[in-house]
């Protein structure tokens, strides 16, 4: 059997190269690769779309779009790494540690939409303490976000590294009117009967991602503040590769958001008391919150180890 044929659309993007970064040292798959000269030359993309085992997109929600219906090859599979497809119920939602059931659909799937940055933080949070009854579907959450620069594409990234205004040197919130593009599927995913109020924030870092949900006690369903939600967390993640949950309570005074920048790793920090509890999704936003997921998804798909060619 041949080397399934892998084909990145936008690998020049941040989140292409990234992908490519973990694929093109790998002997066990074949990249296909486009003639620079040709890469918006609808026609050749095509081709190679259709000559794919399996498609990356890392384009804008409507390429992305344009990209699937582009497709004609019936087994040709697709992980889309835009906004396109999360809350789509025809896609599979790439996010294996939910749940069995997401990992076998992912392993089945011929179409499967990428989690958002912020939301992969929000929803390895979230979700299972909802799905466990820890939290009631209409409890109303906050949630805010530290993100490295590099997770706004090549235009913020050359705001940041280049000759640079005085305001870029300092944390800066955005998503101001409560609608931002991962709100609908943090909402979905997690079962929410009225979206998270969400505070994104960009900083002058290149990368990491530190997202934070905060909780009362008096709303967790079995009570018990911290401790029970690190209960719950660290059993529900216990067996899985690429997640896990600090100790409770570690010594460290505080949280770096780019402590996981490099790894395709997520790792869980619970802090707090019976009345008021906090939980912080540390990861990489060009990891686990975006190219890191994408591969990892590619190999379930493929059948490949799952962690193979990611940066533990």
């Amino acid at each position: 059997m041949g080397k399934p044929k892998i084909y990145i659309d936008g690998q020049e993007g941040t989140t292409g190269l990234q992908i490519y970064e973990r694929l093109g040292q790998r002997e066990d798959i074949e990249l296909l690769r486009i003639d620079p000269e040709k890469r918006k030359d609808a026609d050749e993309r095509k081709k190679l779309l259709n000559a794919a085992e399996l498609v990356f997109l890392c384009l804008p929600d409507a390429a992305a779009v344009e990209a699937v219906s582009l497709i004609e090859n019936p087994d040709t599979r697709v992980i889309d790494c835009s906004t396109a497809h999360r809350t789509n119920p025809d896609w599979t939602y790439g996010f294996p540690e939910l749940s069995v059931t997401h990992r076998k659909r992912i392993q089945k799937g011929m179409r499967v939409a990428n989690p958002g940055c912020h939301a992969t933080g929000f929803i390895a949070s979230v979700y299972p303490l909802v799905a466990m009854g820890v939290l009631p579907e209409d409890c109303p959450l906050t949630c805010f976000s530290l993100t490295g620069y590099s997770g706004g594409g090549k235009k913020m990234i050359a705001q940041y590294e280049g000759e640079k205004e005085a305001v870029l040197y300092s944390p800066r919130i955005y998503g101001l009117n409560q609608a931002h593009k991962h709100l609908p599927e943090m909402q979905k995913v997690c079962a929410l009967r009225v979206p998270p109020v969400f505070c994104p924030i960009v900083d002058d870092y290149y990368k990491g991602m530190a997202t934070t949900v905060s909780l009362h006690g008096k709303v967790l369903g079995r009570g018990g503040g911290a401790r029970a939600v690190w209960d719950e967390l660290s059993e529900y993640y216990q067996d899985q590769p690429l997640i896990c949950v600090a100790p409770l309570n570690g010594e460290e005074p505080m949280i770096a958001a780019n402590a996981l920048a490099g790894k395709d790793t997520l790792t869980f920090i619970v802090c707090g008391n019976e009345d008021c509890v906090t939980v912080t999704a540390l990861f990489d936003n060009l990891g686990k919150g975006a190219s890191g997921a994408a591969v990892q998804n590619m190999n379930l798909m493929l059948g490949f180890e799952e962690t193979r060619g990611l940066m533990m």
